[in-house]
């Protein structure tokens, strides 16, 4: 694959984040939700430290997904390579994982108990979606190398691997 084809699933994988987690962690949590929150203070600042590790994850794995996957987190534009560096070596699904601190550090940040349920509504259709639709597809288009990746890597929680001398 030549860089412009890397460059231009880049751009692609920008515009789908402006459109999906940009709506799902960005403008749902602002605008619709969280209005019974109250001004930040003291710990709620915290929030903002778990906002910026949930880019920073989402950012990060969404251009792995681009550059070393070949296509984008859109559906309609999955990538071509199963990508399992980076934090895919940990968890299967960290790009929904950095969505979901995005809307928690909003929850804690706004002290919002209406984005907190909303992070777990959100949190639940992720994991359907994952288990009922994403896993199924990834099975039929890498087959016995996703199967592999699956028994060696976590879906959500990464593993606390013990020492060699345990």
């Amino acid at each position: 694959m030549s860089r412009l084809s890397q460059i231009l699933a880049l751009f692609r994988t920008a515009v789908f984040t402006v459109i999906v987690p940009g709506v799902v962690a960005g403008y749902l949590p602002l605008r619709v939700f969280g209005r019974d929150g109250a001004r930040p203070h003291g710990w709620s600042y915290f929030g903002v430290v778990l906002v910026m590790l949930g880019l920073a994850i989402y950012a990060w794995t969404a251009f792995d997904f681009a550059w070393i996957g070949r296509g984008t987190p859109a559906p309609i534009d999955p990538p071509r390579r199963l990508v399992v560096r980076g934090l895919y070596r940990c968890i299967r699904n960290p790009m929904y994982v950095g969505v979901l601190f995005v809307i928690v550090g909003q929850a804690v940040f706004r002290r919002s108990w209406q984005t907190v349920e909303y992070a777990v509504v959100v949190a639940v259709m992720f994991a359907a979606f994952v288990r009922l639709i994403e896993e199924p597809v990834l099975r039929a288009q890498f087959g016995d190398e996703y199967a592999r990746y699956c028994a060696e890597v976590p879906r959500w929680l990464p593993r606390l691997r013990r020492s060699r001398g345990d």
